[in-house]
């Protein structure tokens, strides 16, 4: 299952193989620090007084490691950041060699070794993560970049299926989904509360917002996942619970989106994969106001079953 970053980077563990295949690419003193846990002299660093703005990345995968933002001088021989680009892109272990306990510094993807962190640095963190030039590459604010040090270019759908605790919970298990988020939308009401909606005709209609790798699940694949989930034929409804804001719905953010999801119905339409007619509305998507914090996740907070299924499971 690929794994990403709350900054957006894919960090799937890399295998064995492929790191292997990276490593190869290496000079030596860096195939010596990054996969031998080596260390460079101090003060011999290549990147030791680099002062331009941009960040640093894994020398071996490419991954954003720290950024120029958190540089600071630690007089110590090694270059010295207070935090990481994002905390999920540096793994920690306990290291006992040398006759000491230290923290260990891995890169989250490849696992290269970078060096180690230390509570002895500056506010407001009070860490120093002391690194090794080499295992470092730096790029330079505005730099062109090569495609394992960007971000991956995410985009958003937003689909109504009735309830959206179950939506949301199989949503997010979709291999390359980022993110699933219980919320309103296509309502006249701005930041409306679940009370609002139940109760007060807002027109607003439970909806989950899906954030997903293109490069991972297309658009059309959560559409079909989306038509697994509930039964499109309802009008104003889904299983028990009864009310407009339970309508099915489809709310395109692009063009390509809109033609897709027609394009989809009609196809379900023509081989009559369901008994009735399929009543999903397809509409420009509206603002989209997230639920109060005890809708997210709620299923998997409280184990309770729903009559979502997972669409996932062939």
């Amino acid at each position: 299952m690929p794994k990403y970053s709350k900054s957006h980077y894919d960090i799937t563990p890399l295998s064995a193989e492929k790191v292997a295949e990276l490593a190869k690419k290496l000079d030596e003193e860096s195939y010596r620090v990054t996969q031998k846990a080596g260390t460079e002299p101090p003060f011999c660093g290549n990147l030791l007084d680099n002062k331009k703005d941009g960040f640093y990345a894994c020398i071996v995968c490419g991954l954003p490691l720290f950024s120029s933002e958190h540089k600071f001088k630690s007089g110590t021989g090694w270059p010295s950041f207070y935090r990481e680009f994002d905390p999920e892109h540096v793994a920690r272990k306990v290291d006992k060699s040398h006759g000491m306990v230290r923290t260990e510094i891995l890169c989250a993807r490849c696992g290269a070794h970078l060096g180690h962190v230390f509570e002895d640095g500056p506010p407001p963190t009070g860490e120093r993560h002391c690194l090794n030039s080499a295992a470092l590459r730096f790029y330079e604010k505005g730099a062109p970049l090569p495609p394992e040090s960007r971000p991956a270019q995410l985009e958003t759908a937003y689909f109504a299926g009735g309830c959206f605790w179950g939506v949301e919970h199989y949503f997010q298990k979709g291999p390359g989904v980022i993110d699933a988020v219980s919320g309103y939308m296509q309502g006249d009401v701005e930041n409306p509360t679940y009370k609002q909606v139940c109760y007060e005709n807002t027109g607003h209609a439970e909806t989950v917002k899906v954030v997903f790798d293109p490069q991972r699940i297309t658009y059309r694949q959560l559409l079909e996942a989306f038509f697994k989930m509930h039964d499109p034929t309802q009008l104003n409804r889904q299983g028990p619970d009864v009310g407009e804001q339970y309508r099915s719905g489809i709310w395109y953010t692009s063009p390509e989106q809109k033609k897709e999801a027609e394009a989809y119905i009609a196809e379900l339409t023509e081989r009559k994969a369901f008994p009735g007619k399929i009543v999903t509305q397809v509409e420009p998507a509206k603002t989209f106001w997230p639920a109060e914090d005890y809708h997210q996740d709620y299923i998997a907070k409280t184990g309770r079953a729903c009559h979502v299924s997972n669409p996932w499971v062939k």
